[in-house]
């Protein structure tokens, strides 16, 4: 195609819910329309928050074929919080140089670390049109950044494949590991832990024999079933978790409460209550065969009160409606025992300064090393009985 021209909006209004949707899907709840215009519109994704919208808009001028070919989410930063792929060390490093990393480019789904496709093009395009386009947006962000003096463009958490597209494209390759569940066929959460070793099966078993003697008792609620009293809750739980270390949630009531209005078939929490009292809830979101978990809080301390909610509960609940995955955010080595297994994920990377991507490429590759070591040693901790 030699017909295609890139246009960069501030505002996702501007793509609209019909042709945002019609090419990323609704299946996801993190790239859907309501997810993405929940965040601007409760300024989450804002220019005073770090997170300013510049989304991609692709098209064309075909007679009887859809003009919009390609769109893709793309955020000028002037922090790197909320990526939960760090560069803080890179950021340092042109400090230090007399140098700003500040602003940049991301492509990313915010404060949420779960992959996904992160360029979304028409049905007819094939591979080879797809490249091209890859092309055509790298070129449109490289004159950007040279105009707004950008150092870089990072895309964080794409799938594998849109990822060896990027690598091909020429932006620089990194991964990571996360921790990930997933249901191999088990018909209930006794079925899961007899494909455990005795001790790993007899620690999981006290760990919720703890919690359940504490007096907790959990309850599901979707989307249609959170009121306004119970969002207050979970929400003053939620920021427990960022107070306790000094800082704010990222993210605002009114944004949870306009998801659960927007796509309330996506949301479910589980609460744990005391004596009919809420003192924790974790809050998760679904796909057609994935479960991901994401925000959690409580108000009380009680031993293996994080585990049951965020793990346990979630085990279940994926046992429960035959979902193949649960996906429960970034980090946590201690989700290893508890049957999550280790899997890479990618990011790629553009930086403008020559010398610096050198650098940076030489980092990669030896970054790479440890991370493949890492799951390596991950692997051998997992609590599955030999077979």
């Amino acid at each position: 195609m030699t017909d295609l021209a890139v246009k960069f909006v501030e505002s996702i209004s501007e793509i609209g819910a019909d042709t945002w949707n019609a090419l990323a899907g609704t299946d996801n709840p993190f790239l859907r329309y309501e997810f993405f215009a929940a965040l601007e519109q409760t300024a989450c994704t804002t220019r005073e928050s770090g997170w300013q919208p510049n989304h991609i808009l692709v098209s064309r001028s075909v007679p009887g074929l859809d003009p919009v070919v390609a769109i893709m989410p793309l955020f000028l930063k002037s922090n790197s919080w909320g990526e939960y792929v760090f560069d803080w060390s890179w950021a340092n490093a042109y400090e230090s140089h007399g140098l700003s990393y500040y602003p940049k480019f991301v492509t990313s789904v915010p404060f949420t670390p779960s992959y996904g496709k992160r360029l979304f093009t028409a049905p007819d395009c094939d591979q080879a049109t797809e490249m091209e386009i890859v092309r055509l947006v790298l070129n449109a962000i490289e004159a950007r950044a040279d105009l707004l003096d950008a150092s870089s463009w990072h895309v964080l958490f794409p799938d594998q494949e849109q990822s060896e597209l990027l690598t091909e494209a020429g932006l620089l390759s990194r991964t990571a590991c996360q921790f990930q569940w997933f249901n191999r066929g088990y018909n209930n959460f006794d079925e899961f832990l007899g494909s455990l070793s005795s001790r790993k099966r007899k620690n999981l078993r006290k760990e919720r024999q703890k919690v359940e003697q504490a007096g907790v008792v959990f309850k599901r609620r979707n989307g249609c079933e959170i009121d306004a009293a119970l969002w207050q809750e979970f929400y003053a739980f939620y920021q427990s978790t960022y107070q306790v270390r000094g800082m704010q949630g990222y993210l605002s009531l009114d944004f949870f409460v306009q998801l659960a209005e927007t796509m309330p078939e996506q949301i479910m929490m589980i609460c744990a209550e005391v004596a009919d009292r809420p003192i924790a809830a974790a809050l998760f979101f679904e796909s057609s065969d994935t479960l991901f978990g994401r925000y959690w809080g409580a108000a009380a301390d009680f031993q293996f009160l994080h585990f049951e909610t965020c793990y346990y509960q979630g085990q279940e609940y994926a046992i429960d409606k035959g979902l193949r995955r649960f996906d429960s955010g970034a980090q946590g080595e201690h989700k290893i025992q508890r049957g999550f297994e280790p899997v890479l994920t990618y990011s790629n990377h553009w930086i403008a300064n020559t010398e610096f991507r050198a650098a940076i490429a030489s980092f990669l590759g030896e970054e790479d090393k440890h991370i493949a070591n890492y799951r390596e040693q991950a692997e051998s901790l997992l609590p599955f009985r030999q077979s």
